[in-house]
């Protein structure tokens, strides 16, 4: 971390792309940080996990199997990192597989929680202008992302809210991304599909496994 940065957030260093081993390795020892700081009840038991489908290849170099981090608390022990290990997954908590290109611009932006409702608009919009493009409602059918839990207990939300909280820690670290040069986006950084070129709107399609 270097000094102070705007609105008084602490500047942080870009580790690596969404989903790359770096940066899933950073914001797991992030996440298990801000449960450890919290000092929560020796009984606490969560885990959080993202695991992205169809992420680039570079993503999965060297052997990695997945794209994906987690953070947990088990047995008074705070633990995270790369990967998305059954230890954690197995736990009451929040684990989603989102579909890699459709979050992974607009992870980067900043946000408090009006930004965070403002980013789901503009993502409602985004998935209402692909059905609208595709004629059809159902995008990806089967191949789309799930989710298995998604419970967040108020000690956990007050441990991962904290200072800058989370994700805003998470997005100060993600560097972007080459698909997302030159679309446009919105303050949120979310794509705006009805603004894409045909081109732009196939290759984004195709980035997000959305069969045409």
């Amino acid at each position: 971390m270097n000094g102070s940065g705007i609105n008084g957030m602490t500047e942080i260093e870009k580790v690596g792309e969404f989903g790359s081993a770096d940066w899933c390795e950073a914001c797991g020892k992030a996440g298990a940080k801000m449960l450890q700081d919290a000092n929560l009840p020796f009984e606490t038991t969560w885990g959080f996990s993202e695991t992205y489908l169809y992420p680039p290849e570079r993503m999965l170099a060297e052997g990695r199997k997945l794209s994906a981090f987690h953070f947990m608390i088990k047995d008074g022990v705070c633990s995270g990192g790369d990967g998305a290990p059954e230890e954690c997954l197995s736990l009451d908590g929040f684990h989603v597989s989102p579909v890699w290109g459709s979050i992974c611009n607009q992870s980067r932006a900043i946000y408090d929680a009006e930004g965070q409702k403002q980013r789901g608009a503009d993502e409602k919009v985004m998935y209402q202008d692909i059905m609208n493009y595709l004629g059809r409602k159902d995008i990806w059918g089967e191949k789309g992302g799930s989710a298995k839990s998604m419970s967040w207990p108020p000690v956990i939300v007050a441990a991962v809210t904290v200072g800058q909280g989370f994700h805003n820690i998470a997005a100060s670290m993600q560097a972007p991304s080459p698909e997302y040069d030159g679309l446009p986006v919105t303050e949120m950084l979310v794509p705006v599909f009805s603004q894409m070129t045909e081109a732009q709107k196939i290759s984004f399609l195709d980035l997000l496994a959305i069969d045409r």
